[in-house]
């Protein structure tokens, strides 16, 4: 292989060049006029390295020296993911950490410690909500947006304005699992239709379709019931409240939707989370790249500025699936998104982080050679003569591809393991893949995106925004008193 050749000469000049580059880094010490937010749901730092291969790969490389369009920002850091009550975290403690500024405990969202879980009296004190970075835009003029490929009341998004008690009350049948009221306690769509800051918001895609609508109606594209028990149509709502919007379901609504014409928009592609990229091709979904840029463009037109929320959200269930391949290939459509804001975006007045809410148990072990397919074999055999995957979880549905019957190990020579549907060997039988506790990368670029250069805490990215923008109610960047020459 080619690499192999390559000398002393390559590597010091590739070295001065990244001197240098380091060198020549300026600081963009001013107000961030916009905000876009990339979380890479369960985007551990292992995920973003084999993605960054998959990557090179797809496109006829070796891989490892490729590049993920946020590897080239400026500033990078750590955040620490642990929750108030965990030390390995869910997507709803993390969502209100980086969103609001205040850790919380597991399973909820928008509130602080102080509210029981699943308690819906406690929910209901608005002295124990905490109030998320849209709320702060929307109170300084500053238009706002949300966009997901899961559903748009899951976890991350749902950070942006809800405050719950359990994150699963996404709507009214779920909270009657748990025997809530569904009077008293609004669920989470709801307080995305009639709530602030969510009504407000300028841009809403994703999936989840069902969540909104009553069990009278039946889905657009799958015909099936929605969920709704106390017959609310709130996609209904949402349209009768704004006038001007537009409510779409489809890829071809999206592409020619007339932005210019169009005050806000509402679109949900699926009836709960939208599909994997690597099976929609029977779906008229839209891309997390397309949807990334509508989303940039209908907030653009805003004078004052805006926040944006982008979630590449099947990252995370794709590993929960123990389906590696399906992960990398959403974090490169994640990656997509990145490059696609980039390229609408003045990075003088934009400030995008990138960053994920938690990790996963998946590793990259070897030793395979340079080159060798992320997702094939290492190329060698093991301790017990059988071969082994570069991927592999510590835990998941894929131990039936770990240790079989009598504790032996199962023999991957003739499988596939490149297939969509292959799942990555697991040491630990679980039917679902857990979590990961380690810290994630935080990657900036923009507007004081210098304050990401060290291990924080995970709430701290939201004041780190607040700060940037002027907006919140901590320090701000324009109320710092400054020398003048």
């Amino acid at each position: 292989m080619l690499f192999y050749f390559i000398d002393a000469a390559y590597w010091n000049q590739l070295g001065q060049q990244l001197l240098l580059d380091e060198l020549g880094k300026q600081r963009i010490n001013s107000q961030a006029k916009n905000i876009i937010f990339f979380l890479g749901d369960g985007m551990s730092i292992s995920t973003v390295t084999a993605a960054r291969i998959y990557k090179g790969q797809k496109a006829g490389k070796t891989g490892e020296e490729e590049q993920l369009t946020f590897d080239r920002f400026p500033y990078t850091a750590l955040s620490r993911t642990y929750c108030t009550d965990a030390q390995v975290a869910d997507s709803a403690c993390t969502a209100t950490a980086y969103l609001t500024g205040v850790k919380t405990d597991t399973d909820t969202i928008g509130i602080d410690a102080n509210v029981e879980f699943n308690n819906c009296t406690t929910q209901l004190d608005p002295a124990l909500h905490v109030d998320s970075v849209m709320a702060w835009a929307q109170a300084a003029n500053k238009a706002t947006g949300i966009v997901t490929t899961t559903r748009i009341t899951h976890a991350t998004p749902a950070g942006t304005y809800a405050h719950v008690a359990n994150r699963d009350w996404e709507d009214d049948y779920a909270q009657s699992f748990d025997g809530v009221d569904s009077a008293i306690c609004d669920d989470i769509a709801e307080q995305l239709v009639l709530s602030s800051p969510g009504k407000n918001f300028k841009v809403i895609l994703g999936g989840g379709r069902a969540y909104f609508t009553p069990r009278t109606m039946t889905d657009i594209e799958t015909g099936a019931a929605g969920r709704r028990r106390d017959g609310q149509d709130l996609i209904g709502q949402w349209v009768a409240d704004h006038p001007t919007g537009k409510y779409i379901t489809s890829r071809d609504e999206l592409v020619n939707l007339d932005v210019a014409g169009t005050e806000s928009v509402m679109g949900l592609f699926s009836p709960a989370h939208m599909e994997y990229f690597l099976e929609s091709s029977t779906a008229n979904n839209p891309t997390l790249e397309e949807m990334t840029r509508t989303a940039i463009q209908m907030l653009q037109k805003d004078a004052n500025g805006y926040v944006l929320l982008v979630e590449g959200g099947r990252i995370d269930q794709a590993h929960h699936d123990g389906r590696a391949k399906l992960a990398l290939e959403e974090a490169f459509q994640f990656d997509l998104a990145v490059a696609a804001a980039l390229n609408l975006t003045n990075p003088a007045d934009t400030l995008i982080i990138v960053t994920a809410d938690h990790s996963h148990t998946m590793t990259i072990n070897g030793y395979p050679v340079r080159g060798n397919d992320i997702l094939g074999l290492v190329g060698y055999l093991a301790a017990d003569l059988k071969p082994y995957s570069t991927l592999s979880y510590a835990n998941g549905p894929g131990s039936i591809n770990g240790y079989g019957v009598g504790g032996s190990r199962v023999d991957l020579t003739d499988v596939d393991t490149t297939a969509d549907s292959f799942l990555q060997p697991a040491l630990v039988p679980l039917a679902s893949e857990s979590h990961g506790g380690d810290d994630v990368a935080i990657f900036a670029l923009g507007p004081q995106a210098h304050l990401f250069q060290g291990v924080y805490e995970q709430n701290y990215i939201a004041h780190v925004m607040g700060y940037a923008a002027c907006i919140g109610p901590g320090v701000k960047f324009c109320d710092v008193p400054r020398k003048s020459y």
